[in-house]
């Protein structure tokens, strides 16, 4: 017995709707194992300490073997050393021992834990060439509650899921809403969404020990910027909204963002994007303002409000397009066919 009208369809709706799993099953795999499955270092700065000819000659002979993994300076001194890498400048700073003494690296865990790990694993072989145990120095700790340093990328994968899940809710159950109501009602769950956050990073978890505030502040920026775009572009995009911020804000952003691996350890791409992108914004924010006394703060600030002034400006544009569409209220019967696509569109959303 054939199938009805009914039931096909239903079934080319339901078959049109597993398109956006199916397409998010190939972004995730193309931008996680993209990103994340083999990392290796390119271009990653570390120091030679030192000015005489042993450090001349030791930190060409890395650089030569290094094939491009590695560019390595000389600098005169200790403190220059410190200096750089808390400005995030190096990732690692090496002082030969003389004969008689242990040769010692310096890290900064804080700016990228995974970073001062392929730095200690190249110097721990070149000090045992000498015959030496190797002294790690870490001169920017994190804090105790986040002892391998990726808490804060962690805290940046649930403010980006109460982000754009509320775009989800707000697209849908608030589609028949005047987009003034609706990006309000954006505003207002960044509030909710950054302060949930402070306190994940805070009292609950102790992520970091100091600078809640600060780190507040910059989730409201992230959060906020996610909400508006993401409402601004349901305008346009309706049941692909969903396909279209996960691509923005998970896909590209989270693997980017430098908080498991810094660019120096990923494909260009993702290097690429680290400069400018939302979730990058944010880590390298909050490591900055947290652990390296404020380092590059004012730029990844910068960062975050270009995109909360995007999502300003495309929710603006949306009500403008919305105002164009449906001059006049429209009759109820149209009102509860847009609530009830809207409702499923939510429903498929969150779900996944």
């Amino acid at each position: 017995m054939s199938a009805g009208p009914t039931t096909k369809g239903a079934l080319r709706h339901v078959l049109g709707h597993l398109l956006t799993p199916l397409l998010m099953c190939i972004g995730m795999g193309l931008a996680y194992l993209g990103a994340f499955h083999a990392p290796e270092p390119h271009d990653l700065r570390v120091d030679i300490v030192g000015s005489g000819p042993q450090a001349q000659v030791l930190a060409q002979t890395l650089q030569d073997k290094s094939a491009g993994a590695l560019d390595v300076r000389t600098v005169p001194d200790r403190a220059t050393a410190t200096a750089a890498l808390r400005d995030r400048a190096s990732f690692g700073a090496y002082i030969p021992g003389e004969a008689t003494d242990t040769p010692e690296l310096l890290v900064a865990s804080a700016s990228s834990d995974t970073s001062a790990m392929a730095v200690e694993k190249v110097f721990t072989k070149v000090a045992a060439t000498d015959g030496h145990p190797l002294q790690v120095t870490d001169v920017a700790p994190v804090a105790s509650g986040d002892p391998t340093g990726q808490g804060i990328f962690f805290l940046l994968v649930a403010l980006s899921i109460g982000s754009y899940a509320s775009v989800a809710v707000i697209g849908g159950a608030g589609a028949v809403l005047p987009m003034r109501t609706r990006a309000l009602l954006a505003a207002g769950m960044s509030l909710v969404v950054s302060l949930i956050g402070t306190v994940f990073a805070g009292p609950l978890f102790h992520l970091v020990d100091h600078g809640l505030g600060g780190l507040w502040a910059l989730s409201w920026l992230y959060s906020a910027g996610i909400l508006l775009i993401g409402v601004g572009l349901h305008t346009f995009l309706k049941r692909w909204t969903t396909l279209g911020v996960m691509v923005l804000f998970v896909m590209l952003n989270f693997t980017s963002s430098g908080g498991i691996y810094r660019p120096e350890l990923q494909p260009g791409l993702f290097g690429s994007l680290h400069a400018f992108w939302n979730g990058a914004g944010f880590v390298e924010g909050v490591r900055g303002h947290v652990y390296l006394d404020g380092n590059a703060l004012g730029g990844n600030v910068l960062v975050l409000t270009l995109w909360l002034l995007a999502g300003l400006a495309l929710t603006v544009t949306a009500g403008r397009a919305e105002a164009r569409r449906h001059p006049a209220a429209a009759p109820a019967a149209e009102k509860r066919a847009q609530a009830d696509e809207a409702e499923e569109e939510m429903e498929e959303a969150v779900a996944v």
